[in-house]
């Protein structure tokens, strides 16, 4: 008898991914690993964002060499906010896990967010995501902490949208009931995670965080270099402009911000210079944005 028959919570995990397969494997040999204690089970919806289903070989591969259930499919527009709906139309289980196909998991992971959603009885559960380099990063990158996220204890409320993102987090299946998809707005920017948890957040969904349930974003020397960065902050500029207007208080907010930051920018090169990344990095944001709002786009697809 299998345990969806006896009662057990599923969980989907689903797995976005774009002509990643290495990054893949790792990441569904280490999800194959997760304790459960018995209190779940999960399997794995692996959508491939490449019309070429590059993917497809590792997940069918994986399928028949795993424990784990494995389903695959795929989205051929381009579009990693349609790539995640397709994902959720997918999902079986009574919770929908998201991970990014350059992350990996701790053995706890999935068991840790399940523990503290039914413990806080949240509709969804974030984790903390942390660097994991190929080889020795540079020292500006470690003064800087550009690869470093903000984490909370565990059990604080996320009441802010920018702390929220897709690369680690444990949903109830309800809060996509009712609408509650990506916006394809976002697709080529990024940001559609965190746009849709401002408007699952507004409609009155509890998140909240768990600080044990980490996973591992992989830089390789490719990503430890600092056009990597500002090309990214430029981007997240560009998306966050995609639902403000140039006369909103959200622009006004970035002119000050991007004046301010330009005039200490000379200075904190003088005397730090881990800490010019750090607001040279805030000032592309800001920029990005800016320019967006005006009717420029210098970076328009995301980066690797």
């Amino acid at each position: 008898m299998s345990r969806a028959m006896i009662g057990i919570d599923q969980i989907s995990v689903c797995i976005c991914t774009y002509k990643r397969p290495d990054l893949l494997r790792r990441l569904l040999e280490r999800l194959d690993e997760q304790k459960t204690a018995g209190l779940f089970d999960y399997s794995a919806v692996i959508v491939d964002n490449d019309k070429s289903e590059s993917a497809r070989e590792t997940a069918e591969f994986y399928a028949r060499q795993l424990r784990m259930s494995i389903s695959y499919h795929v989205e051929p527009e381009q579009n990693i906010a349609l790539a995640r709906n397709r994902a959720i139309e997918n999902a079986s289980g009574d919770y929908v896990a998201l991970i990014d196909d350059d992350e990996f998991p701790d053995e706890s992971w999935l068991f840790n967010l399940y523990k503290v959603l039914r413990q806080f009885r949240a509709d969804g559960v974030l984790g903390p995501v942390k660097p994991y380099f190929e080889t020795e990063p540079p020292s500006w990158l470690v003064k800087s902490r550009l690869a470093e996220r903000k984490s909370f204890r565990t059990g604080r409320i996320i009441r802010k949208p920018r702390y929220t993102r897709t690369g680690n987090v444990l949903l109830n299946r309800r809060v996509f009931d009712g609408g509650g998809s990506f916006d394809r707005l976002f697709g080529r920017t990024g940001g559609e995670d965190v746009d849709f948890f401002r408007r699952m957040i507004k409609k009155g969904h509890l998140f909240v965080w768990c600080d044990e349930a980490c996973v591992h974003e992989i830089f390789p020397p490719e990503r430890m270099k600092r056009g990597f960065f500002l090309k990214r902050a430029l981007l997240r500029g560009v998306a966050n402009a995609q639902k403000a207007s140039f006369f909103s208080l959200s622009a006004f907010k970035s002119a000050v911000a991007f004046v301010l930051y330009a005039m200490a920018l000379p200075v904190l090169l003088l005397l730090r210079h881990g800490l010019f990344m750090r607001y040279l990095v805030k000032e592309c944001d800001h920029l990005g944005k800016l320019l967006a709002l005006c009717g420029f786009t210098v970076v328009k697809e995301r980066t690797s």
